[in-house]
């Protein structure tokens, strides 16, 4: 690179001094020596045009905590006593990324890539090695081609802003994606990607077509030049596990000028068992014109002092509610849906009822980056292949109100979503499956005792569920990020490790992940707790 500019050698100056004074609760403990190295190969790979100086961020920095914390969206890993990174890039441009990747990859240092931090263990932005943070969050620019009915999408952009800028351009487009508007791009379409047109149009990774993707060794690829194997890997096998994704190019999907939403809610003392047990028949079956989802929670009886079990059936339906009447009235009658249940509006209206804004807002809410409230949280998630019996659901809701604080989404299935091969992402949880369950458990208590307390009544129902949920392997889904899977120290016993969640939540695919894996990144740079593995060496 030459002789250093002086505002460079200050620049470094600073850093060095910086790392000096990192405190111990600093995941600073790698050796101060690989660090300097690291922040020296950084400046020396900067572009002229783009400088990195300004993207980097020691904890020294007065912005270090508030560009840390503003992607944290679990305030488990929000604690003094989490660990934290060493360096946090907040790439401004794909040299950033790529001499992020060049100067980690020569002393083999930990990167952590984050777009949203919506990861549910906190994967993107914890580590218990020293580490680094590759925050995406600058490069989010959103290019919709509504001719061509496509749209490149820059990974650090969010769900809301994608939303909110097809609806600048089009009243009858859309995309398939999660309901969530703060989640980012990046970690949602790598792990898959789903939502509420997931019956009519697949996941979110079925209605890819392209990618931008930076390799180990920092070279840009789009989809020809990465190869069809990296671009079925970063569709839904986590995509950080083979480089970094800078963008997606998406195809839009057709979605009418109304769409219908309704909430209902039933208890106990209201026939909920009942109607779950006819939902459950009929859900998977249903039009994909409509997504019906069911949320199962514990809540305060109308008999004081008493709890009961609420069953909330969440809808929307590509299309009138007149029609949607009709068709619940036909094969879902024990809900007794009216037409006053129903909300005529338009698509990313639709995206605010499923968030629980009111309706009336104005829909540029959907480019706020931060979450309307932050809690503690813990995600499971299982995959059911047949009706639970009706017993089963009654011994189910005592358990329920036995916990009291777990609740289960469940997600159905059927349409296109089992339509689409197993094989044609690495997402393989497609026919067969009636519905996807979350179980969600959020508390407002820090400390890990409160932690482990509530981890603990939300493995338990969890583990009431192993009768009524797919065996061997029993399924889990990627987005829904769960440690208790197993955890990868990404050492000699790493592919034995990775096998075991990686079965879980790749089925068959996980074998075709790991060839990928070991032909694009033979030395496990691209890595995390759950992250691809190699093929152990012969």
């Amino acid at each position: 690179m030459g002789i250093l500019k002086p505002s460079i050698v200050s620049l470094l100056s600073i850093l060095l001094l910086s790392i000096s004074l990192w405190p111990t609760s600093v995941s600073a403990s790698a050796s101060a020596s690989a660090q300097e190295t690291f922040l020296q190969c950084l400046l020396d790979n900067s572009h002229p045009s783009h400088p990195i100086s300004a993207a980097i961020f020691t904890p020294q920095n007065q912005s270090y905590s508030s560009v840390l914390q503003s992607s944290i969206r679990n305030l488990r890993f929000n604690e003094t006593s989490t660990p934290k990174p060493f360096l946090i890039i907040t790439a401004l441009h794909q040299s950033h990324i790529q001499a992020a990747i060049v100067c980690a990859k020569k002393d083999n240092i930990q990167m952590k890539i984050r777009s949203g931090g919506h990861d549910y263990e906190g994967l993107s932005y914890v580590a218990t090695v020293p580490f680094f943070v590759l925050d995406m969050f600058n490069l989010r620019s959103i290019d919709i081609d509504i001719e061509s009915e496509t749209a490149w999408v820059q990974t650090g952009a969010t769900l809301g802003e994608v939303y909110y800028r097809i609806s600048e351009k089009s009243k009858i487009h859309g995309f398939p994606a999660g309901v969530c508007p703060t989640v980012g791009v990046g970690g949602h379409f790598g792990g898959g990607g789903y939502g509420n047109m997931m019956r009519k149009y697949g996941l979110s990774v079925d209605n890819i077509v392209d990618a931008y993707f930076i390799d180990v060794n920092g070279r840009l690829h789009e989809r020809k030049s990465m190869g069809e194997d990296v671009f079925w890997a970063i569709r839904g096998g986590g995509a950080a596990s083979f480089g970094v994704v800078l963008a997606y190019k998406i195809k839009l999907v057709h979605v009418p000028e109304t769409v219908t939403v309704f909430q209902v809610r039933k208890t106990l003392e209201e026939n909920a068992t009942d109607i779950v047990d006819q939902w459950q028949n009929v859900a998977h079956k249903f039009p994909e014109d409509l997504f019906l989802r069911l949320v199962l929670d514990v809540v305060n009886s109308t008999r004081s002092g008493e709890k009961t079990l609420r069953a909330t059936f969440i809808s929307l339906f590509l299309g009138d509610s007149k029609r949607l009447v009709s068709i619940m009235n036909e094969s879902f009658p024990r809900l007794g849906l009216a037409q006053s249940d129903c909300i005529e509006t338009s698509w990313v209206k639709s995206v605010l009822f499923w968030t629980n804004i009111p309706i009336e807002t104005q829909t540029d809410i959907l480019l706020d980056r931060t979450p309307q409230s932050l809690v503690y949280l813990k995600r499971k998630s299982d995959y059911v292949k047949e009706p639970i019996p009706k017993a089963g659901l009654e011994w189910l809701w005592k358990r329920m109100i036995e916990l009291q604080v777990p609740q289960m989404i469940f997600n159905p299935y059927g349409g296109r979503m089992a339509e689409i091969p197993s094989t044609a992402t690495p997402f393989p949880h497609r026919a067969g499956n009636l519905w996807k369950i979350q179980y969600v458990t959020n508390w407002n208590e820090d400390g890990a005792e409160a932690a482990d307390r509530y981890i603990g009544l939300t493995r338990k129902l969890h583990g009431y569920m192993t009768r009524f949920v797919s065996k061997n392997p029993r399924e889990a889904f990627l987005n829904y990020r769960d440690i208790d899977l197993g955890v990868n120290h990404n050492g000699r016993e790493s592919y034995m490790e990775g096998r075991v969640y990686g079965i879980k939540y790749f089925k068959g695919n996980f074998n075709r992940l790991v060839n990928i894996k070991t032909k694009v990144d033979p030395a496990n740079f691209f890595r995390n707790e759950q992250s691809i593995p190699t093929l152990p060496p012969h």
